[in-house]
């Protein structure tokens, strides 16, 4: 890359002629000045911001082959290239790292780059660029689209290019912080939709997706029964087709975050703050707040046990309100009080005699057949012949809502006014919305049907049909949950289970003794 100046000269240095040692000096000192900027080396950087291939390649290329005719045109040496694919907004980048401490190193004097910003958007990175030139390591930089000089007014004009690349990179930050704001109080998600979702490029919506969204429904409503682990909801989950935006399969964290996750009910969490969306809600606020039972319940720290005692955690002491535990002796279980809140002489219960109990408490509400079949065919005629008058709950619950979005405005101005602290904004805040979203499905449950209490009753009777089933299965897990499903306040207290029936369980209870366990 290095040249002779001598190489220049059209005539030999020996030669004599006035005229041609005067043009001979000048081209020997437009030669030595050509060997000066040819002695510098230079480091070529370009780099761009984004991690998209498909949006990355065609910039690089093209800040390269703009660099590379700007080297060529004035003969600059270039040493090595550094390409890189990210932003500089912050400190830290590796590449652009390399290349100083190599600068640091003597390995080149002068950087070869697309523009100042390319080099630095943030204060760090420019002072440090500022810095080698003033300690001489640096001693050249080259733009096709800016022009620098190695001077104290060069320095200064560098260090304002740096600022306004700066002003510019924190003042998008701003604008897109502002826009996803934006969006939020009109109750859009910013970001890509949750699994079941799927973003609307034509409507600019979040949309529910047609495959996956029966999938993630039926995903919270086998989790709701309280009988599958997450372990076992991410196995059928994998059964059911169900994978993550990368194609692979969901791990057991992912459907965690998919069951805690209230977009589905149509919230928004964003930045510690809460939402009201307008995307159509994947579940229930019931269901939803049921899943969030289980999660709790389940996902409590359990010991490892040796033996499996399917009772557990059902029923309390009847003495001391103590909670009840179980071991195993010469092959059977027993339940007895746990002890821990003092002395306790409650005898132990075997757990043959416990699960017969259970399943005459639930037998006890069970509908048989023929009974089923006529209360089915009564309300049958009575949803033919009755219109139930709603609209005065239905005007009821407008109301309500319309109190609800009043004390969001008011709670809203006292946090502008910061007459409270935003942590407590924040807090008081998801707990209205939280009331005005089940009070608004309870107002689309009133407009979708006339006979506000038909459907509820029908599905009364098909619970209490099943009871018979439920009463008379192996499956004890099922019998335990159908039991805290009828009945409250269990107690074990002399070998005997006690209870209370919920209503309206218990209307169907075949006899007063049956009506109330409590002894």
């Amino acid at each position: 890359m290095f040249c002779d100046p001598s190489a220049l000269l059209p005539f030999p240095l020996g030669e004599s002629d006035p005229i041609f040692l005067t043009n001979s000096f000048q081209l020997l000192a437009e030669g030595e000045v050509l060997f000066a900027v040819m002695a510098i080396r230079y480091f070529l950087y370009v780099r761009k911001s984004t991690d998209s291939e498909e949006r990355q390649m065609l910039s690089i290329e093209a800040q390269l082959a703009e660099v590379r005719v700007l080297a060529e045109k004035e003969h600059l040496q270039i040493v090595a290239e550094f390409t890189e694919s990210m932003t500089a907004k912050m400190p830290g980048r590796p590449i652009f790292n390399q290349m100083i401490a190599r600068v640091e190193r003597g390995d080149a004097q002068g950087i070869l780059s697309w523009h100042p910003d390319r080099l630095a958007r943030n204060s760090i990175d420019g002072g440090r660029i500022v810095y080698l030139l003033d300690c001489g390591k640096l001693t050249s930089l080259k733009f096709p689209t800016f022009w620098f000089e190695n001077t104290p007014q060069g320095k200064f004009m560098m260090s304002l290019a740096f600022g306004q690349s700066k002003l510019y990179v924190d003042s998008l930050s701003e604008n897109v912080r502002r826009g996803i704001r934006q969006k939020l109080r009109r109750g859009e998600w910013p970001g890509w939709a949750p699994i079941g979702y799927l973003n609307d490029k034509t409507s600019r919506k979040i949309v529910v997706d047609p495959i996956e969204g029966p999938r993630v429904r039926r995903l919270f409503e086998t989790y709701a029964s309280g009988r599958v682990r997450l372990n076992d909801l991410r196995d059928q989950a994998h059964e059911w087709g169900m994978k993550s935006r990368t194609g692979k399969p969901l791990h057991r964290s992912h459907i965690h975050v998919m069951l805690s996750n209230a977009f589905y009910f149509g919230l928004l969490k964003h930045a510690g703050e809460v939402y009201q969306g307008t995307h159509e809600p994947m579940v229930s606020k019931d269901l939803f707040d049921q899943v969030q039972s289980v999660l709790h319940r389940l996902g409590r720290t359990h010991f490892s046990r040796k033996h499996h005692f399917p009772f557990l955690g059902l029923a309390k002491c009847v003495t001391c309100d103590g909670g009840i535990t179980a071991e195993r002796q010469r092959g059977h279980h027993y339940y007895r009080c746990s002890r821990k809140r003092g002395r306790c002489t409650e005898p132990y219960l075997r757990e043959e005699s416990f699960a017969d109990q259970i399943q005459r408490a639930i037998a006890a509400v069970a509908l048989p057949d023929d009974t089923f079949q006529k209360m089915l065919a009564a309300l049958a005629k009575e949803q033919e012949a009755s219109s139930q008058p709603i609209e005065k709950l239905k005007a009821e619950t407008r109301e309500t809502v319309g109190d609800i979005s009043k004390k969001l405005d008011r709670l809203l101005d006292a946090h502008l006014d910061e007459t409270i602290e935003k942590a407590e904004y924040l807090s008081k805040k998801e707990l209205l919305l939280n009331e005005k979203l089940r009070l608004e499905e309870r107002l689309r449950k009133l407009e979708q049907t006339r006979m506000g209490w038909l459907e509820p009753t029908k599905n009364f009777l098909i619970a209490a049909h099943r009871a018979g089933a439920i009463a008379t299965s192996d499956d004890m897990a099922e019998r335990k949950e159908f039991l805290k499903k009828i009945g409250s306040n269990v107690r074990l207290g002399a070998k005997r289970l006690r209870f209370d029936y919920e209503k309206p369980w218990v209307i169907l209870a075949r006899a007063e003794k049956n009506a109330n366990w409590s002894g």
